[in-house]
């Protein structure tokens, strides 16, 4: 089939926010968190400098960042990327596309996702949403513009599978795991050197020092496990995606991708959820979110 004529669409949407607004908001969503638990631990008698203590903070500092972000995901996404919500079709792509996604979601037994475009040439799509049957799929205006029809069908079944099998929530809940150990560890180790440096006689400056430092690094190596899980689940959404739509329009969708199709990346408040990530080898290859397409084509053979 032909590349889809979206003359009608390509000036809908707002710009999205710059990188400062998306800073501050990472910034702010951050600090609210914790201030949210520190507040909570003090009023309920919880001490942190306790293992105790420090185990119940670590766990709910974790696991409520993790879980804010995904509850926040959608508004962020549409905020980010500057999307504009389909929510009666006003033209044939717009048709197209949300009968489309809601004839895959029937089929995936999950409930009609929101459907957006966002103006942007990036070659691109993702899915996002704290619910499976409250889940947001977005595509791009480039995507629209660079890919067939049967492609761009390929492409939406691969979202709708990431909502199917749940992959927002699995990320986020092991994110949440990884950040309690990472922030449980981190404290712990941070304890040690401050006694074995200050020979017991405290020191808050040094133990704060330490604490960033140590997170800092243990989130690195933390950041190589969920990436690894982002990879595995990339594979998995293209064997649903190959389902609902079939195996060959799937592989072409990756062929198109390969081609060197424009591509200028997601916002990060949703990149690991795009059709597509960045190239790299070496350690670059470990902190990726998605694997080679050449291994995703074969997977699919």
């Amino acid at each position: 089939m032909d590349a889809m004529d979206i003359s009608d669409v390509k000036n809908k949407g707002v710009k999205p926010g710059g990188m400062g607004m998306r800073v501050m908001l990472l910034i702010g969503t951050n600090i609210a968190v914790v201030a949210l638990f520190t507040a909570a631990a003090a009023a309920f008698g919880v001490n942190p400098s306790g293992l105790v203590g420090l185990t119940i903070f670590s766990l709910a500092l974790g696991f409520g960042g993790a879980l804010v972000s995904l509850a926040m995901s959608k508004k962020i996404a549409l905020r980010s990327t500057g999307a504009h919500v389909i929510e009666t079709p006003t033209n044939e792509t717009e048709k197209w596309l949300f009968d489309t996604i809601a004839r895959q979601a029937a089929d995936a037994g999950i409930g009609m996702p929101t459907v957006a475009i966002y103006p942007s040439e990036d070659v691109n799509a993702f899915a996002t949403g704290a619910k499976r049957n409250d889940a947001l799929v977005a595509v791009s205006v480039g995507l629209l513009r660079n890919m067939q029809a049967d492609e761009v069908e390929a492409v939406l079944a691969h979202e709708i599978s990431h909502v199917a099998n749940g992959d927002m929530i699995t990320l986020t809940l092991i994110q949440g795991i990884i950040n309690t150990f990472v922030i449980l560890i981190s404290r712990v180790l941070a304890n040690i050197v401050t006694n074995a440096l200050t020979r017991g006689r405290g020191g808050r400056g040094v133990y704060f020092l330490v604490v960033m430092v140590l997170q800092v690094i243990l989130g690195f190596f933390a950041s190589i496990i969920v990436m690894w899980f982002s990879r595995r689940r990339e594979f998995r959404a293209d064997s649903g995606a190959a389902a609902l739509a079939s195996p060959q329009k799937m592989i072409s969708a990756l062929e198109a991708l390969k081609r060197g199709a424009p591509t200028a990346g997601l916002p990060d408040e949703v990149a690991a959820f795009g059709i597509r990530a960045g190239e790299g080898g070496g350690l670059r290859r470990l902190l990726r979110t998605h694997p080679d397409l050449d291994e995703r084509i074969a997977a699919l053979r």
